[in-house]
Formats: C-alpha cells, sequence, structure tokens
C-alpha cells in the first residue's frame, strides 16, 4: 500500500508506523535531502539531523529506548501553506530500560511535499527521557 500523500494523513501514517515500531517504514516517508530539527535540545544533544540517512542513524534504535504506546490527544492544525502542519499531541508509553512511564508532549511543524517528509521540526522536551541510563538522544550526536 502506497503512503498517504496528503500532508495530515502522511503524518498520521508516520505515527501509526513508529506504535508499530517500524522505523525503516518511517524513514522511508522523508525525502533524501530532509531537515528534522529539535530546537530545544540541550548542550550535547543533536539538534540538527540533514538527510534522510542521518535521521535513520538517529532513530534506528528508538524501540530499544522508547516504548511508544499512544499518541493521544492528537490535534493536527492546518496553516496558509498546505504543505504545512502544525501538530499538538503527547506521546506515551514507557521508557524501556528502566521501565519507567513516558509521558510527554509535543509540539511539530512539519512540511510534506511530494508525499515525503521534507522539515520536521521537532518541540518536545528532551529532559522528560533524561534519567540515569536514559541514552536514546544523546547517543547519535
Amino acid at each position: 500500500m502506497p503512503a498517504p500523500t496528503s500532508p495530515a494523513d502522511l503524518y498520521r501514517h508516520s505515527l501509526r508506523l513508529l506504535l508499530d515500531k517500524n522505523i525503516p517504514a518511517w524513514v522511508a516517508l522523508w525525502a533524501d535531502d530532509g531537515l528534522m530539527e529539535f530546537p530545544f535540545a540541550p548542550d550535547g544533544w543533536p539538534r540538527r539531523l540533514e538527510g534522510k540517512q542521518a535521521i535513520a542513524t538517529y532513530m534506528r534504535h528508538y524501540p530499544d529506548h522508547i516504548d511508544l504506546h499512544g499518541f493521544p490527544d492528537l490535534r493536527i492544525h492546518h496553516t496558509t501553506d498546505p504543505r504545512t502542519l502544525v501538530v499538538e499531541m503527547r506521546g506515551t508509553g514507557r521508557l524501556v530500560k528502566s521501565d519507567a512511564p513516558f509521558d510527554t508532549t509535543y509540539i511539530a511543524v512539519v512540511t510534506v511535499q511530494h508525499g515525503r517528509i521534507t522539515t520536521y521540526r521537532d518541540y518536545w522536551n528532551p529532559l522528560a527521557v533524561q534519567e540515569p541510563g536514559a541514552d536514546f538522544t544523546r547517543r547519535n550526536r
């Protein structure tokens, strides 16, 4: 089944792939020159991933660190640019290493062109996973 091409449908599809822990299919939704940014990343953590390969490397072990269970409270806002969405949601699950609950709020600004994600600005709080042994966001600096 081909990936949806409307930005909102593509985004919903991307969340399903994350819940299914299908990181290769999630990465396949990206344009080759896609850009992922983390404006709130603390010093020493990645703030910018340029290109599909960098994004794939960063996300490769995501399910080994965060076991996502759901994205409640999903709200997708359309902008004056039909390619760009503003998304509000919560991500819930658990941190794999400690089995601690994971529950954090996200705001993302996502642009889709030609059926592929081209930019994704992720305004999440990386401190939500900062605990002894939680190294998901630091490992791919």
